[in-house]
């Protein structure tokens, strides 16, 4: 069976989770207010999509590839981005929920998370290099041996990062945040 390829196309309030997304490539389409909840995206092609107010919590993305993507007040729970296609992945969160999904060993440098929560995200291993956390809630995140230079946080809250187990050379936070980079040390912090 061949895959189907759809340019330039919008969905609007479509139930992918009643009714499933056609497998194949999409590119510069647009997904407002769909839902994608459970569905199976595994092997998708998207290329300069937008995703706007969409339900992909819990969607199965194994192989899906996700190449300048925009995913914006959209809830994403539960997602496991470590099984995306790692070729050439790239997308950017504004107002987004994410808690509870995996980046694990995901290359994901220059990724920007704008007014999202990540609580829980697992980010252990990961790559995000130049990052850009943009008042984000990263309560119980998990950052585990992974690359955070150049990555900013300087305006992002409830992190917990361990600078002996992290890169976090030139890394971007606040005063206020610093509390988060010492924390395992159990000591009290006054500002």
């Amino acid at each position: 069976m061949q895959e189907i390829y759809i340019q330039n196309k919008t969905f609007d309030g479509n139930d992918f989770a009643d009714t499933p997304l056609t497998k194949g490539e999409y590119e510069n389409c647009i997904f407002n207010n769909c839902n994608f909840a459970d569905s199976d995206l595994s092997e998708f092609k998207f290329t300069d999509c937008m995703f706007d107010g969409c339900n992909l919590s819990s969607a199965k993305l194994n192989k899906t590839a996700f190449w300048n993507i925009k995913f914006k007040d959209c809830k994403m729970l539960g997602l496991r981005f470590n099984t995306c296609n790692e070729f050439g992945v790239s997308f950017s969160f504004d107002g987004c929920k994410l808690s509870y999904s995996s980046f694990y060993k995901t290359k994901i440098r220059r990724t920007i998370f704008k007014d999202s929560h990540l609580e829980e995200a697992d980010f252990t291993e990961a790559d995000l290099t130049t990052a850009t956390f943009d008042n984000c809630n990263l309560l119980h995140a998990i950052f585990d041996h992974t690359t955070l230079e150049k990555a900013d946080f300087r305006t992002s809250y409830n992190y917990s990062i361990d600078p002996e187990v992290n890169r976090i050379k030139k890394a971007k936070f606040s005063i206020l945040g610093v509390s988060g980079l010492l924390e395992k040390y159990d000591i009290d912090i006054e500002i």
